[in-house]
């Protein structure tokens, strides 16, 4: 929160080598797109009178005849030096306006009087806008700067001219942007700045007045009033900033150590009675739940960290299942091709011994070739299957180190496409298969010759058939798996 100003913008900071620092106070500012609450108020602040807060500005008074408004701080501020920034709009029908806009530094809140809307016999400072001339010098539009040590009453008949401590001329009506007032007091040094409300820089300030060797009282609430006469304007404040000023090199004590003694103790009394609550509650509740007794109610809650943790474990030992569900499966359909191997194997050595002529070498050679593409698909399921076994150790694995739960995923990962590239290998050389067995200039008469008495003769169309059906059924399968373990992988 602590900043350093502009020095060309702080004309009482204008002698010193440095700027000084400026330390935003939310709780005596109020700004828009959410100025005000849902009840209509303003947090930190009261309004009085015809003061309309809404989302983006407070309308001080509208633009009806005698009407009275105001906004206070509800605490008091004991800054030494402090700088407020004020965005406002001033706007009427008419060439005149009435009767103005007042922003003060005063020891109480003058919710209710004749001057701008405020009280009169103010003990402080008040800064005036004022935009009706009731001395008839047409030295109106007006910035005034007036003091009181709640004794004097303030002169109206000639715009308190006989009591201005500063003053200079700035026509703030019906601008086309919002006017900005920056009233700085540091070193007991008051200046204000105004930025006219011509362009949209909201650091075109010019120099409006300084009063020098001015004592304003130590504590007091910033205020903002209007009112309206026989003339009427719409008086609109969109921002009240304030900054707490402290010289260069000056540490600012945290804002913890200036809250008042009051708010401490009240603060200190609302965490107490929470406290008791809250052990009463835990004594409660271990009596209805004798089996928890002594054990801490801290404990019994699970943290982020460890629900995340469990749920990584979960969702690994699912996929552990899963994999060695294929494992299992896998080994059957292994010791299912080496059966069907072993029989074509031997059905070749036993056509090979009953026919020595040319016509039974055709369909040994297609059979031949049978058996080397069987005994390829079983090295390819053999590979996948060391595949599933080295994923269930690497997943294993991971379950023991909770702090490589991420490479253990990442090496399932690795695993999961390595067996999707052993599936294509699988894939491309059924397809060959396929395309050889369905070639009309490769195919030849075969003849099933009389069964065996044991085993059965197994017709060769009728097991490419059978290879083929069971491969995609298995392959189909696999890829199910794989979308739904992706799918869940997602979720971790």
């Amino acid at each position: 929160y602590v900043t350093f100003g502009n020095a060309n913008n702080i004309a009482a900071a204008a002698s010193t080598a440095e700027a000084p620092n400026r330390r935003f106070e939310y709780k005596y500012s109020f700004k828009g797109p959410h100025l005000s609450q849902a009840d209509g108020s303003i947090p930190f602040w009261v309004h009085s009178g015809n003061a309309i807060p809404s989302a983006d500005q407070v309308r001080i008074t509208p633009s009806l005849r005698s009407q009275k408004g105001s906004v206070w701080t509800k605490s008091t501020v004991n800054f030494d030096n402090w700088e407020a920034e004020v965005t406002f709009r001033v706007s009427g029908r008419g060439r005149m306006g009435a009767d103005g806009l007042a922003i003060w530094f005063t020891t109480a809140q003058g919710l209710d009087g004749p001057v701008y809307g405020a009280a009169d016999n103010w003990n402080g400072i008040g800064i005036f806008f004022d935009s009706f001339d009731n001395d008839g010098k047409k030295n109106n539009p007006a910035v005034l700067v007036v003091g009181n040590n709640g004794k004097l009453v303030y002169d109206h008949p000639n715009d308190g001219t006989t009591q201005a401590l500063g003053t200079c001329l700035r026509d703030f009506r019906n601008k086309p942007y919002p006017v900005r007032a920056k009233i700085t007091y540091y070193k007991r040094t008051l200046t204000v700045l105004i930025n006219n409300g011509f362009t949209p820089d909201k650091d075109d300030y010019e120099f409006c007045t300084k009063v020098d060797n001015m004592v304003i009282p130590q504590e007091g609430y910033f205020g903002i009033s209007a009112a309206t006469g026989g003339l009427a304007d719409d008086h609109d404040v969109l921002s009240f900033l304030t900054f707490r000023l402290s010289e260069p090199g000056q540490e600012l004590p945290p804002p913890e150590a200036e809250m008042p003694k009051q708010d401490k103790d009240k603060y200190q009394e609302e965490f107490e009675n929470f406290q008791q609550d809250l052990d009463k509650k835990k004594e409660d509740y271990q009596k209805e739940h004798p089996d928890v007794q002594g054990q801490p109610i801290e404990d019994m809650y699970e943290s982020v960290n460890d629900r995340e943790i469990r749920q990584v474990f979960e969702g690994q030992n699912r996929i552990h299942l899963e994999i060695k569900q294929l494992h299992h499966q896998l080994a059957v359909i292994l010791d299912e091709q080496r059966r069907y191997v072993s029989v074509a194997t031997d059905e070749i050595s036993k056509r090979q011994g009953e026919s020595g002529g040319q016509v039974g070498q055709a369909p040994s050679q297609e059979m031949g070739a049978v058996v080397a593409t069987q005994q390829e698909v079983l090295r390819n399921l053999n590979e996948l299957r060391n595949s599933f076994y080295e994923s269930l150790k690497q997943i294993g694995a991971s379950q023991h180190q909770g702090n490589a739960v991420g490479m253990g995923t990442y090496e399932t990962v690795q695993h999961f496409n390595d067996i999707k590239e052993h599936l294509h290998v699988v894939k491309k050389n059924i397809e060959h298969l396929i395309t050889r067995t369905g070639n009309p200039s490769e195919k030849q008469v075969m003849n099933c010759p009389d069964p065996p008495p044991m085993p059965s003769c197994l017709g060769t169309t009728h097991f490419l058939v059978f290879v083929v059906i069971q491969s995609v059924l298995f392959f189909s399968y696999i890829m199910y798996k794989s979308q739904q373990e992706a799918a869940a992988k997602k979720f971790f």
